[in-house]
């Protein structure tokens, strides 16, 4: 079994000579001339990516970028004892890392967008899984320089490890003088970069690379030990992170089967709900809409529940009802914020339709009783008045369709009434009514005979002129 899955891990036949590697990787470590032009290309496109939230720039500028060669060097110049090349890629490396972030630096300071997006966000919290994937990234590189099939292996791995993006976040930080997304995305950049170095250290060994003769053996094995000391400090606070991240993670996930399973109840729903781990210590925030329940009672009992989801000791902070006299706390929800403004527009909506109602019911009721209001008045004025209404009508030009609005007083006389004594009975309607202007139009006895209706013609005749003109 042992030679039969040897023969599967066996890396004699699939690897090129060790001078056609470490050729390979030393032309990689020199940033000069073209290579550290693409490298700020590379920048500036990364960090548009960053700015404007495209993973696939990101992707792009990782793609371009130079920046594994040196990295890649320093792990081989330790596993081959060859220190000249460490230096050098030392050397390398501290170039291309300041000029990356030099460029990062310029770039946001001179953008219009500074607002940080998840892509930013995501490079300032490096945790035990970035320490992974620099680690296997790595190892994966250096055994692709050392293979005779070359594949995508290098182009992954560049995606993979990722050092473009924090060293542009680093800028980032320095541009809007946030100091802790410099930090953070400053510290993964040493992750993938230390794990990068020490997978290809291991991958060189593994691949029995014949170190570089040397007459100072103590010298090897002091840097040995300074790499594997880099490697175990700059995990330590990955793991610390990583655990902190767990944390959080596991409260979450029990707040939220807390509420999906104790917050049932017949008339009122969770609309949501927040769970929140700071120094000042856990809450969780539920925001309930429906009936409104009792408050205390409700924290009482829901408190009680606590513990059997491991979350003893978390605070529960219950938001119900109107906004009126909102802690600072419940008004920081927006979505009751964002559900009682919908509510107020539509109410207030629906209010303007209910007063545009009213007001139209009541200019016809008012019309409706114009008559019996001023009966008397009439009676005493004009006595020869038998019947009158007063409506508005609208007429329509058949040609031109435009519309006129005119206000007709429809009168039924006991005896004629004089031109004179018409134009007065106008001028009496317009003022007592607040109408102007008011037509008179005789129509006879209608009321009593329908057949006494007067023709088109009829009517036309017994308008005053301004009517029938602007009929």
């Amino acid at each position: 079994m042992k030679n039969y899955l040897a023969r599967y891990f066996s890396l004699t036949d699939y690897l090129v000579s060790q001078e056609e590697a470490e050729q390979a990787i030393r032309d990689g470590v020199t940033f000069r001339g073209t290579n550290i032009l693409i490298l700020i290309l590379a920048i500036f496109i990364a960090s548009l990516g960053l700015n404007t939230n495209s993973t696939a720039v990101i992707i792009g500028a990782m793609l371009i970028s130079p920046l594994m060669g040196p990295i890649i060097g320093i792990g081989l110049g330790v596993g081959v004892q060859d220190f000249d090349l460490i230096k050098r890629s030392l050397r390398n490396l501290i170039m291309a890392t300041g000029f990356s972030v030099l460029t990062s630096t310029l770039y946001f300071l001179i953008s219009p967008v500074s607002e940080g997006h998840s892509e930013l966000l995501a490079r300032t919290s490096p945790t035990i899984y970035d320490v992974l994937i620099g680690f296997f990234g790595g190892g994966a590189g250096i055994i692709a320089i050392g293979s005779k099939s070359k594949g995508n292996v290098i182009p992954g791995v560049a995606i993979a490890t990722a050092l473009m993006p924090p060293l542009c976040t680093a800028g980032y930080g320095l541009a809007t003088f946030q100091l802790t997304y410099f930090f953070g995305a400053f510290y993964l950049f040493l992750i993938n970069s230390i794990y990068i170095a020490l997978a290809t250290f291991i991958g060189v060994k593994l691949m029995r690379y014949q170190p570089v003769k040397t007459d100072n053996p103590a010298r090897a094995h002091k840097v040995r030990r300074i790499v594997y000391t880099l490697a175990i400090l700059t995990m330590l606070p990955s793991l610390y992170l990583t655990y902190n991240m767990l944390r959080v993670s596991r409260f979450k996930a029990n707040a939220a089967t807390f509420v999906a399973d104790e917050c049932r109840f017949p008339a009122t729903r969770v609309l949501s709900s927040e769970a929140d781990m700071d120094k000042d210590g856990r809450s969780i925030t539920i925001t309930l809409i429906g009936r409104t329940l009792p408050t205390d009672s409700l924290t009482l009992a829901l408190s009680s529940r606590l513990q059997f989801y491991g979350l003893a000791g978390t605070r529960l902070n219950i938001i119900q009802g109107d906004s009126q006299g909102m802690t600072a706390l419940e008004a920081s929800s927006s979505s009751v914020r964002d559900i009682y403004d919908m509510a107020q527009a539509s109410i207030a909506s629906r209010q303007v339709t209910i007063d545009s109602l009213k007001a139209i019911i009541d200019y016809n009721r008012l019309n409706d009783t114009i008559s019996g209001r001023i009966a008397p008045e009439i009676r005493v004025l004009f006595p020869q008045i038998k019947e009158l209404a007063v409506t508005r009508a609208i007429f329509g030009n058949i040609a031109t369709a435009a519309l006129d609005t005119m206000h007709l007083a429809l009168v039924s006389y006991s005896s004629p009434l004089p031109a004179a004594k018409q134009r007065e009975l106008e001028k009496y309607l317009e003022a007592r009514l607040q109408l102007s202007p008011v037509s008179i139009v005789n129509v006879g006895n209608l009321k009593f005979s329908p057949d006494a209706i007067p023709n088109n013609s009829e009517k036309q005749s017994q308008l005053k002129p301004e009517a029938r003109a602007s009929r």
